[in-house]
């Protein structure tokens, strides 16, 4: 498949893994609140570099490149949520940013890439 090639999927799918392990610790009221948009928020990255991927056309992956790179600065929204609410520290807060702001990059320059 096209989409396992590409590195930007590979991180977007590891930072899956890294949102769900940060949430685990969030307390049981926020399950259904910020714990699931977290989570949906990042899954969406992965999901759409990977609906994109398989379009017909350059167009087509550009648009979903385009949800996903929305659904990366979601992540990074629900980052800042979560620091103000004291779920997470600095350090967590500062460690994800930067990952998340690294996919980011990644996809506006894969977005750039097929212009």
């Amino acid at each position: 498949m096209k989409f396992e090639k590409l590195k930007v999927w590979q991180k977007s799918l590891d930072l899956t893994v890294d949102v769900h392990e940060l949430t685990r610790k969030f307390p049981k009221e926020e399950l259904y609140i910020l714990t699931s948009q977290f989570k949906r928020a990042a899954d969406s990255v992965s999901l759409n570099i990977v609906e994109g991927s398989m379009g017909a056309s350059n167009k087509e992956f550009n648009r979903f490149l385009g949800i996903a790179l929305r659904s990366g600065i979601e992540v990074i929204g629900c980052l800042y949520i979560a620091k103000a609410r004291k779920l997470i520290d600095q350090r967590a807060f500062d460690t994800m940013y930067a990952k998340y702001e690294e996919v980011i990059k990644m996809i506006q320059a894969l977005r750039n890439s097929l212009k």
